[in-house]
């Protein structure tokens, strides 16, 4: 919990999180507080950071006006990339609070989701097992990978890692940036193109007003049909109507998901009740490696504004 000298609050903090900020603090003087609590809503924080600059969060919605509300707030250290999934930092930053990501932190685990997720899909695990824990042997044909198409959408980081292991089983690998990259073992192709001829496709672009809705029903329809979707990104990159016609009618013959429009996806949406889905609960970059990475990135950034104010 905060104390009177801390200057930077890890507002919703959840066990682990907790537990490496922690490790990581002992024997650092880092005026940094752990608030134990990842239930905490969007009207706890004035409370929580009244007299502290520095906002570290992790899922918590941080509303601007609720923002306003916190007198000495003037960073925001976001535990990710997609902060604006959960604020407006243009409009933090009129008000002089500047907001802070992490890329890079999880690039191998969240890029391992995503392999793990295209061979789910591709062989069928989850409905097979769902099946068999009812009693029932079912039996699923399976698409072979080995020699397949793999399309990226969006290269970065994490798209560089999924290449990386998407080749060492045998799949051509081929993506497409809206900037012009290059990378070994990589053909770079027109969006068109990769739609058409990927037999797996996976998302890896950031959300923000340009790519919101990205993946919209006309270039869904623009599909190799029978593909496998992977998304591993945000939710809202994809046209999630267009995106359940699709699964529906077998033109997406499965998609493995780790994020959603809506987190936690309420129960009894229509994704839970299609069995050509693999479903995981945004948890792509939860391993210990990735959170140390995260944590001690956010500190870092924390020291930083202390001894320089930026």
């Amino acid at each position: 919990m905060k104390e009177k000298s801390v200057r930077a609050l890890f507002v919703d903090a959840n066990d682990t999180l907790a537990a490496v900020t922690e490790k990581l603090l002992q024997g650092d003087k880092l005026p940094v507080g752990i608030n134990r609590n990842p239930a905490i809503t969007s009207d706890d924080l004035p409370r929580l950071m009244d007299g502290v600059e520095i906002m570290i969060v992790d899922h918590t919605a941080v509303p601007t006006a609720v923002a306003a509300q916190c007198g000495a707030l003037k960073h925001i250290v976001f535990l990710g990339t997609g902060a604006r999934s959960y604020m407006n930092p243009d409009q933090l930053a009129e008000r002089g609070i500047a907001v802070h990501t992490i890329k890079g932190y999880g690039d191998t685990a969240v890029a391992e989701c995503a392999i793990a997720l295209m061979w789910a899909s591709a062989k069928s695990f989850g409905e097979m097992d769902r099946g068999m824990r009812e009693g029932n042997w079912l039996r699923r044909d399976a698409l072979q990978l080995t020699g397949k198409t793999l399309g990226l959408i969006g290269f970065g980081g994490i798209a560089a890692e999924a290449a990386r292991m998407a080749a060492g089983c045998g799949m051509k690998v081929i993506a497409w940036n809206r900037t012009p990259k290059t990378h070994p073992g990589v053909e770079f192709v027109s969006l068109q193109k990769l739609l058409a001829e990927s037999h797996v496709i996976s998302l890896h672009l950031l959300l923000n007003d340009e790519t919101k809705g990205f993946l919209s029903r006309e270039r869904i329809a623009q599909m190799r049909p029978g593909n496998i979707l992977i998304n591993t990104a945000r939710g809202a990159v994809v046209d999630e109507d267009a995106m359940l016609d699709a699964l529906r009618s077998g033109h997406i013959a499965h998609a493995g998901l780790d994020v959603f429009t809506v987190e936690p996806l309420p129960a009894g949406h229509p994704l839970t009740k299609l069995p050509n889905v693999t479903l995981s609960a945004h948890s792509a970059f939860r391993t210990p490696e990735a959170s140390d990475n995260l944590v001690g990135a956010a500190l870092d950034h924390c020291r930083r504004i202390i001894a320089n104010g930026r």
